[in-house]
Protein backbone atom coordinates (compact mmCIF):
# COMPACT_ATOMS: atom_id res chain seq x y z
CA UNK A 1 0.00 0.00 0.00
CA UNK A 2 1.44 3.30 -1.37
CA UNK A 3 0.96 6.61 1.37
CA UNK A 4 0.12 8.57 -1.71
CA UNK A 5 -0.40 8.22 -5.45
CA UNK A 6 -1.14 11.07 -7.40
CA UNK A 7 -1.85 9.37 -10.63
CA UNK A 8 -5.72 10.24 -12.29
CA UNK A 9 -8.27 7.98 -10.98
CA UNK A 10 -10.45 6.68 -13.46
CA UNK A 11 -12.78 5.62 -10.79
CA UNK A 12 -14.52 6.77 -7.44
CA UNK A 13 -12.89 6.95 -4.47
CA UNK A 14 -13.66 5.43 -1.37
CA UNK A 15 -12.08 7.14 1.66
CA UNK A 16 -12.36 5.47 5.60
CA UNK A 17 -11.34 6.28 8.52
CA UNK A 18 -9.14 4.52 10.93
CA UNK A 19 -9.46 5.00 14.53
CA UNK A 20 -12.89 4.06 16.30
CA UNK A 21 -13.79 2.97 12.63
CA UNK A 22 -11.88 0.39 11.30
CA UNK A 23 -11.92 -0.86 14.56
CA UNK A 24 -15.35 -0.03 17.37
CA UNK A 25 -15.09 2.69 19.66
CA UNK A 26 -15.50 0.17 22.37
CA UNK A 27 -11.53 -0.96 22.00
CA UNK A 28 -11.33 1.66 24.69
CA UNK A 29 -8.16 2.89 21.96
CA UNK A 30 -9.73 6.72 22.53
CA UNK A 31 -9.40 6.41 26.34
CA UNK A 32 -6.32 5.03 26.00
CA UNK A 33 -4.69 7.95 23.96
CA UNK A 34 -7.06 10.61 25.76
CA UNK A 35 -5.16 9.20 28.79
CA UNK A 36 -1.19 10.06 27.45
CA UNK A 37 -2.68 13.31 25.86
CA UNK A 38 -3.66 14.79 29.00
CA UNK A 39 -0.27 13.64 30.90
CA UNK A 40 1.51 15.12 27.60
CA UNK A 41 0.09 18.46 28.40
CA UNK A 42 0.35 18.07 32.08
CA UNK A 43 3.80 17.50 31.65
CA UNK A 44 5.12 19.74 28.98
CA UNK A 45 3.15 22.80 29.92
CA UNK A 46 3.72 22.36 33.16
CA UNK A 47 -0.13 22.72 34.10
CA UNK A 48 -2.35 21.04 36.91
CA UNK A 49 -3.73 17.87 36.06
CA UNK A 50 -7.72 20.04 35.49
CA UNK A 51 -6.31 22.67 33.75
CA UNK A 52 -4.21 19.98 30.83
CA UNK A 53 -7.88 17.80 30.57
CA UNK A 54 -9.26 21.24 29.49
CA UNK A 55 -6.90 22.53 26.96
CA UNK A 56 -6.56 19.25 25.35
CA UNK A 57 -10.54 19.07 25.08
CA UNK A 58 -10.50 22.62 23.95
CA UNK A 59 -7.80 22.18 20.74
CA UNK A 60 -9.26 19.08 19.83
CA UNK A 61 -12.98 20.97 19.71
CA UNK A 62 -11.55 24.00 17.83
CA UNK A 63 -8.82 22.14 16.04
CA UNK A 64 -9.97 18.44 15.37
CA UNK A 65 -6.64 17.01 16.93
CA UNK A 66 -5.07 17.86 20.25
CA UNK A 67 -1.68 17.94 18.43
CA UNK A 68 -2.52 21.10 16.25
CA UNK A 69 -3.86 23.55 18.99
CA UNK A 70 -0.12 22.31 20.73
CA UNK A 71 2.17 23.23 17.91
CA UNK A 72 0.12 26.27 17.45
CA UNK A 73 0.44 27.81 20.53
CA UNK A 74 3.23 26.37 22.56
CA UNK A 75 5.28 25.16 19.77
CA UNK A 76 6.48 21.69 20.87
CA UNK A 77 7.84 19.46 18.20
CA UNK A 78 5.22 17.15 16.80
CA UNK A 79 7.31 14.26 16.54
CA UNK A 80 8.33 14.16 19.86
CA UNK A 81 4.24 14.06 20.86
CA UNK A 82 3.48 11.43 18.53
CA UNK A 83 6.38 9.10 19.88
CA UNK A 84 4.96 9.88 23.30
CA UNK A 85 1.31 9.76 22.43
CA UNK A 86 0.51 7.65 19.75
CA UNK A 87 3.60 5.45 19.34
CA UNK A 88 3.25 4.82 23.32
CA UNK A 89 0.07 3.32 22.55
CA UNK A 90 0.07 -0.49 24.23
CA UNK A 91 -2.62 -1.20 20.83
CA UNK A 92 -1.00 -5.05 20.68
CA UNK A 93 -3.13 -6.03 23.28
CA UNK A 94 -6.07 -3.94 22.33
CA UNK A 95 -6.59 -4.26 18.15
CA UNK A 96 -7.02 -7.48 16.93
CA UNK A 97 -7.76 -8.84 13.39
CA UNK A 98 -10.78 -9.19 12.38
CA UNK A 99 -12.53 -11.80 10.22
CA UNK A 100 -15.34 -10.24 9.16
CA UNK A 101 -14.19 -6.39 8.35
CA UNK A 102 -11.48 -8.79 6.42
CA UNK A 103 -13.95 -10.11 4.21
CA UNK A 104 -16.36 -7.21 4.04
CA UNK A 105 -13.30 -5.13 2.69
CA UNK A 106 -12.71 -8.20 0.42
CA UNK A 107 -16.29 -8.16 -1.19
CA UNK A 108 -15.77 -3.88 -2.26
CA UNK A 109 -14.81 -4.76 -6.05
CA UNK A 110 -11.50 -2.95 -6.83
CA UNK A 111 -12.63 -2.84 -10.68
CA UNK A 112 -15.33 0.10 -9.49
CA UNK A 113 -13.58 1.90 -6.66
CA UNK A 114 -10.66 3.03 -5.45
CA UNK A 115 -10.33 1.97 -1.05
CA UNK A 116 -8.25 5.07 0.16
CA UNK A 117 -7.34 5.84 3.84
CA UNK A 118 -7.70 9.22 5.47
CA UNK A 119 -6.79 9.79 8.97
CA UNK A 120 -5.39 12.26 11.21
CA UNK A 121 -3.26 9.91 12.92
CA UNK A 122 0.45 9.76 11.60
CA UNK A 123 1.91 7.71 9.17
CA UNK A 124 3.01 5.04 12.00
CA UNK A 125 0.04 4.81 14.00
CA UNK A 126 -2.47 4.76 10.95
CA UNK A 127 -0.32 1.30 9.58
CA UNK A 128 0.18 0.05 13.09
CA UNK A 129 -3.39 -0.04 13.10
CA UNK A 130 -3.63 -1.69 10.32
CA UNK A 131 -1.38 -4.49 10.87
CA UNK A 132 -2.71 -5.35 13.58
CA UNK A 133 -6.18 -5.62 11.92
CA UNK A 134 -4.72 -7.62 9.47
CA UNK A 135 -6.17 -5.72 6.51
CA UNK A 136 -2.96 -3.57 5.38
CA UNK A 137 -3.22 -5.06 1.72
CA UNK A 138 -6.79 -4.58 0.89
CA UNK A 139 -6.10 -0.50 0.68
CA UNK A 140 -4.50 1.41 -2.24
CA UNK A 141 -2.94 4.63 -0.35
CA UNK A 142 -3.09 6.56 2.28
CA UNK A 143 -3.77 9.72 3.39
CA UNK A 144 -2.47 11.16 6.82
CA UNK A 145 -2.04 14.29 8.98
CA UNK A 146 1.86 14.52 9.00
CA UNK A 147 3.17 15.77 11.77
CA UNK A 148 6.74 16.81 10.15
CA UNK A 149 4.88 19.28 8.17
CA UNK A 150 4.09 22.72 9.46
CA UNK A 151 1.49 24.35 9.38
CA UNK A 152 -0.50 21.04 10.34
CA UNK A 153 -3.61 20.29 8.21
CA UNK A 154 -6.08 17.42 9.81
CA UNK A 155 -9.74 16.59 9.64
CA UNK A 156 -11.84 18.82 9.31
CA UNK A 157 -9.63 20.91 7.32
CA UNK A 158 -11.03 21.34 3.88
CA UNK A 159 -7.65 21.20 2.41
CA UNK A 160 -6.95 17.68 4.10
CA UNK A 161 -10.08 16.72 1.89
CA UNK A 162 -8.34 17.96 -0.78
CA UNK A 163 -5.33 16.75 -0.37
CA UNK A 164 -6.89 13.57 0.04
CA UNK A 165 -8.55 13.94 -3.65
CA UNK A 166 -4.83 14.82 -4.97
CA UNK A 167 -3.26 11.73 -3.14
CA UNK A 168 -5.79 9.22 -4.68
CA UNK A 169 -5.93 11.29 -7.95
CA UNK A 170 -9.51 12.01 -8.07
CA UNK A 171 -10.62 15.51 -9.32
CA UNK A 172 -14.36 15.47 -8.89
CA UNK A 173 -16.06 15.68 -5.40
CA UNK A 174 -18.87 13.71 -6.95
CA UNK A 175 -16.68 10.49 -7.06
CA UNK A 176 -15.83 10.64 -3.44
CA UNK A 177 -17.37 8.77 -0.81
CA UNK A 178 -16.65 8.27 2.74
CA UNK A 179 -16.70 6.69 6.27
CA UNK A 180 -16.07 8.28 9.34
CA UNK A 181 -17.08 8.17 12.77
CA UNK A 182 -16.39 12.01 13.60
CA UNK A 183 -19.44 13.91 13.25
CA UNK A 184 -17.53 17.10 12.64
CA UNK A 185 -15.32 15.34 9.95
CA UNK A 186 -18.34 14.23 8.60
CA UNK A 187 -20.38 17.07 8.17
CA UNK A 188 -17.55 19.22 6.88
CA UNK A 189 -16.92 16.50 4.17
CA UNK A 190 -20.50 16.71 3.01
CA UNK A 191 -20.27 20.87 2.79
CA UNK A 192 -17.08 19.85 0.84
CA UNK A 193 -19.08 18.25 -1.62
CA UNK A 194 -18.37 14.23 -0.74
CA UNK A 195 -21.05 11.60 -0.29
CA UNK A 196 -20.94 10.67 3.25
CA UNK A 197 -21.93 7.25 5.87
CA UNK A 198 -21.58 8.44 9.28
CA UNK A 199 -20.83 5.91 11.74
CA UNK A 200 -22.32 6.03 14.69
CA UNK A 201 -21.48 2.90 16.49
CA UNK A 202 -24.40 0.29 18.40
CA UNK A 203 -24.53 2.11 21.96
CA UNK A 204 -23.34 5.73 21.12
CA UNK A 205 -26.40 8.36 21.13
CA UNK A 206 -28.08 9.04 17.57
CA UNK A 207 -27.06 13.10 17.12
CA UNK A 208 -30.24 15.10 16.77
CA UNK A 209 -29.26 16.23 13.70
CA UNK A 210 -27.52 13.86 10.81
CA UNK A 211 -24.18 14.44 10.28
CA UNK A 212 -24.18 13.44 6.62
CA UNK A 213 -26.24 11.67 3.86
CA UNK A 214 -25.86 8.30 5.76
CA UNK A 215 -25.91 7.58 8.93
CA UNK A 216 -24.80 3.63 9.64
CA UNK A 217 -24.58 1.61 12.70
CA UNK A 218 -22.02 -0.77 11.99
CA UNK A 219 -19.20 -0.94 8.87
CA UNK A 220 -21.76 -3.86 7.30
CA UNK A 221 -23.93 -1.12 7.01
CA UNK A 222 -21.90 0.21 4.01
CA UNK A 223 -23.19 -2.65 1.75
CA UNK A 224 -26.57 -0.86 2.18
CA UNK A 225 -24.95 2.72 1.90
CA UNK A 226 -22.70 2.31 -1.21
CA UNK A 227 -24.01 -0.98 -3.12
CA UNK A 228 -22.39 -0.47 -6.30
CA UNK A 229 -19.08 -0.10 -4.84
CA UNK A 230 -19.97 -4.42 -3.71
CA UNK A 231 -19.54 -7.38 -5.75
CA UNK A 232 -22.76 -9.11 -4.34
CA UNK A 233 -25.64 -7.47 -2.10
CA UNK A 234 -25.23 -10.31 0.74
CA UNK A 235 -25.76 -8.37 4.08
CA UNK A 236 -23.66 -9.79 6.92
CA UNK A 237 -25.48 -11.40 10.07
Amino acid sequence: MGETNGAKATKPVLFFDIDNCLYPKSAKVHDLMADLIDQYFATHLNMPWDDAVRLHKEYYTNYGLAIEGLVRHHQIDPLDYNAKVDDALPLEGVIKPNPELRQLLQDIDKSKVTMWLLTNAYVNHAKRVLRLLGIEDLFEGLTYCNYAEQPLICKPDPRMYQRAMDDAGVEKVQDCYFVDDSYLNCTKAKEFGWTVAHLVEEGVPIPPTPASQFQIRHLRELRTVYPQFFKSSKTEE
